[in-house]
């Protein structure tokens, strides 16, 4: 009975889009304001947190060279290492918490959430090692001595902010998905500004150096978590938050594969732009490549974080439709969650074609540099475009949990095609840093081109019967529930 109880509740409740009565024009105006809630929150949240790293990177560059490199260094591998793996993973948590949402099981969203927190804080302990022995490890690929015992003491510092990842990537996945979404936005905004006026009192004020400006972003980061914990814990959640349970330490397996693929499939995104910037680095003028090839990324990576806030509202529409298993739902969703992407992306895809010229001169002073990044603005401005399309069908792979079928595609489109076609161009075409950012563009467009053939010859109703599957086998009865229907029946007798 159990297990027919939800796919007979969803048949109920499936309601398709067209015979709710609406007319397109209020159709697409509820819709968007679904999407809002999700994206401009998560938009908030992504820029935010990226903005702790280039307020500690300003504030350290003031401390000194070495230490700014060394800085630089474990944040670009380290940090970017670890984030990637954690991030992954916990899009586990939006695939699950989203379809019990919209399948109405409230309760199972607590019991994914701690799940996630178990996977994540045995994942993070595995990762750790390589920040404790960061300075050997440095040294073994030659880096110099000095940068390289810099690095491993800020590396040490680091330590509580990747368990910190734990916490605060899965509770807003967790807040996600059942669209309490400002609370994310509100915090992320004051821990940024808290962020800043401690790194200015610990660093420039009480002369701190390295351990002010990182205890400043420590402290900034778990105020988050804490803040986070305080509106879970505090009855903000009534239905989803039912107290800690010994249910999350069952079923871990399936949580840990899905985690698994999930964090494979963004980390061989995350490490393909890392993958080309360490080919820029054996151009002919390997400073002025990698210069202008970082300048570039850092533009596309400010305007992805944008794209990133549309790929959450995919994630957790397609996931919450599938739950409630109304099929046509998602297809309108998909559409309009597109249309908006779509058209910011050539917003920004105008302003780079028509102020190539002059952005680099925001980032360097340097005539070389600025001729390569002019060079590279027509090329950075299909990047993205193509920025506004993938993330989203990236999004609706996610939650429909088919993260295994986009990593299997990264690695194809991204290793098998980008990055070999970036090493052709750019060294036997001698097109330098042009070769590989074409390679780049072409390795997204055919993962745009596949996820999205992949996106349109889905079956959805196919897809609502598999979530409703996943739903009735990890199914964990609520005990509120149990209690009301046992009382129910004494009454009856």
């Amino acid at each position: 009975m159990t297990d027919n109880r939800i796919e007979e509740r969803l048949l109920i409740e499936t309601r398709p889009a067209e015979a709710k009565g609406s007319s397109l024009k209020g159709r697409v105006w509820e819709e968007e304001k679904k999407i809002w809630r999700v994206t401009f929150p998560a938009m908030l949240s992504r820029v935010t947190n990226f903005g702790f790293f280039v307020v500690t990177q300003a504030f350290i560059g003031h401390v000194g060279e070495t230490q700014l490199a060394a800085y630089a260094l474990i944040q670009t591998i380290g940090v970017r290492f670890a984030f990637g793996i954690l991030l992954g993973m916990s899009s586990a948590t939006e695939t699950l918490c989203g379809q019990a949402f919209g399948a109405k099981q409230y309760h199972m969203l607590g019991i994914y959430l701690q799940r996630s927190w178990i996977v994540n804080f045995v994942t993070a302990t595995i990762i750790v090692p390589i920040f404790i022995f960061s300075t050997p490890i440095f040294e073994l690929l030659q880096e110099e001595d000095s940068i390289a015992d810099s690095a491993g003491y800020i590396a040490l510092w680091f330590i509580p902010i990747i368990y910190c990842f734990c916490f605060s990537l899965t509770i807003q996945q967790f807040l996600q998905s059942q669209l309490k979404n400002s609370i994310i936005g509100w915090l992320s905004s004051i821990s940024f500004a808290l962020h800043v006026l401690l790194s200015w009192l610990f660093v420039n004020v009480l002369d701190w150096g390295i351990p002010g400006a990182m205890s400043a972003m420590i402290m900034s980061s778990w105020f988050v978590v804490i803040g986070e914990f305080v509106y879970m814990f505090g009855g903000w959640c009534p239905r989803t938050w039912k107290g800690f349970t010994v249910a999350a330490f069952a079923d871990l397996w399936p949580v840990i594969k899905l985690s698994v693929s999930s964090g494979v499939m963004l980390c061989l995104e995350l490490w393909y732009s890392a993958v080309l910037v360490l080919l820029a680095g054996y151009m002919k003028r390997a400073s002025v490549a990698i210069s202008a090839f970082s300048i570039c990324l850092n533009i596309m990576l400010w305007e992805f974080m944008i794209c990133l806030g549309f790929l959450s509202s995919a994630v957790v529409r397609v996931a919450n439709e599938l739950g409630r298993g109304d099929a046509k739902a998602v297809k309108f969703s998909v559409k309009v969650i597109l249309g908006n992407s779509i058209s910011i992306g050539v917003i920004f895809w105008i302003l780079c074609l028509v102020f190539g010229h002059q952005i680099a001169h925001i980032f360097t002073s340097k005539k070389e540099v600025i001729e390569e990044v002019t060079n590279l603005s027509v090329l950075l401005a299909f990047s993205i475009l193509l920025n506004s399309i993938q993330p989203i069908f990236t999004g609706v792979a996610i939650g429909a949990g088919r993260q295994t079928m986009v990593a299997y595609v990264n690695v194809g489109c991204y290793y098998a095609i980008g990055v070999p076609l970036g090493v052709v161009l750019s060294y036997l075409a001698n097109l330098q840093v042009r070769g590989i950012w074409i390679g780049m563009i072409i390795g997204v467009a055919t993962q745009t081109m596949v996820l999205g053939f992949i996106t349109y010859r889905t079956n959805w109703d196919e897809q609502v019967h598999k979530s409703s599957e996943r739903l009735n086998r990890w199914f964990q009865r609520d005990e509120e529930d149990s209690t009301n229907s046992s009382s129910t029946s004494a009454t009856h007798k």
